[in-house]
């Protein structure tokens, strides 16, 4: 593969970074967690006219028909700004469920819409723990006629009260999946939402609750009992998401570490001379340049349909979710006591990584993924060697 971005993704890269600068400053999210729904429509339509809703979105319905890596690439600088948004619940999760579907009547129900930022969606799956597996999934749907009837709780719900459509992943059957997605409107009679209280108030989530919720047959997203077949490629996308975003929070916590250990004096010279911070900084810059090959790397493989890129995936989720606690607590200790602050902006940046550690599956679910890889594919090149020549 080549390692360098191309010109056209340099060019996005930097124009993703010019826009969050002038709009996702620390004030402005200060001032947008304080909207009720936990961000800026002004900025939302703002980044609808720049088609960023539609980055990965088909060309045939509405989107720029970008890959994995030029959406991990906006994520970066989403996590570098701390922008406080619905982007990643509906662009990156969401909408990735609506186009694993291949079906061609749901993409085109949703996704224009969804690509010009005229409508927001989330996904809604965890429910008393997150598991990232079919098994996770407890609530049912009932049948009832030609559609359904969902009863049940399911929790931090990213930017639930943005969205206009949740996509529920519900039991409808036994066996190794039995789960079906169902694209439900947020104002259908029985839903209802409760706010929670988070430690970062840049990802809101929310308990949405279904009380005898009624859907039509053509809710259903994909297929019926076979849900997990667009929610599982979903999660690994935005396993890669998650950890750009975590990358791009940990990329600002070196920069600002950096930037203070250059100004702030102690015993008549600035810290960065003393060699304990030296080795500080130093390491955390080796964290955050393996965190951006990991990513990187993970993003190209899903997209070139490389047989490694589950792997690539359980790695980079791994690696970057260690690496982003070591790389933001570190921050904390290079600037001392006002690092912890409220004032200060560097917990904007902390509490981002802390977000995405766990979400869709943390650095040990990954890593048993990556060796379950392992050991499978270890045994199919032991099942395709020659046997041994009797002696």
């Amino acid at each position: 593969m080549d390692f360098d971005f191309t010109q056209e993704q340099v060019m996005l890269r930097n124009l993703a970074r010019e826009f969050l600068a002038r709009e996702s400053t620390p004030r402005a999210v200060r001032a947008a967690l304080l909207e009720p729904r936990g961000f800026s429509d002004a900025t939302w339509q703002q980044m609808a006219e720049m088609g960023l809703p539609g980055l990965a979105i088909d060309a045939g319905y509405g989107g720029q028909g970008l890959a994995m890596i030029e959406l991990a690439l906006v994520l970066d600088e989403m996590g570098r700004a701390a922008y406080p948004g619905p982007y990643f619940a509906s662009t990156v999760l969401a909408a990735s469920v609506i186009a694993a579907s291949g079906q061609d009547n749901q993409m085109a129900r949703y996704l224009p819409d969804l690509a010009h930022g005229r409508m927001r969606t989330t996904l809604a799956l965890i429910e008393d723990a997150p598991l990232w597996t079919p098994s996770g999934v407890k609530m049912r749907a009932e049948r009832r006629g030609d559609g359904f009837v969902l009863s049940g709780v399911k929790r931090l719900v990213p930017f639930a009260e943005a969205a206009d459509l949740v996509l529920v992943a519900a039991r409808t059957g036994d066996g190794a999946d039995g789960t079906t997605v169902l694209a439900i409107p947020s104002d259908s009679p029985g839903l209802s939402m409760t706010p929670n209280v988070e430690m970062d108030r840049t990802n809101r989530t929310s308990t949405v609750i279904f009380e005898g919720v009624v859907v039509g047959s053509d809710a259903v997203v994909g297929e019926i009992g076979r849900g997990w077949s667009v929610v599982g490629p979903a999660l690994r996308r935005a396993a890669i998401g998650a950890a750009a975003e975590m990358l791009g929070a940990s990329r600002r916590c070196l920069e600002m570490s950096v930037e203070y250990a250059k100004v702030r004096q102690q015993f008549g010279q600035p810290i960065g001379m003393f060699q304990a911070v030296k080795h500080m900084c130093a390491e955390m810059l080796l964290e955050v340049e393996n965190a951006h090959a990991a990513v990187y790397y993970a993003a190209w493989a899903l997209d070139a349909g490389s047989p490694d890129a589950p792997l690539a995936v359980a790695a980079a989720k791994a690696y970057v979710s260690d690496a982003s606690r070591k790389v933001c607590g570190s921050a904390i200790q290079v600037h001392g006591g006002i690092g912890f602050t409220w004032e200060y902006d560097l917990h904007l940046y902390f509490k981002r990584a802390k977000h995405f550690e766990p979400l869709y599956g943390d650095a040990d679910f990954h890593r048993e993924q990556a060796l379950q890889l392992m050991l499978e594919r270890a045994s199919a090149s032991e099942a395709t060697k020659e046997p041994a020549l009797a002696s």
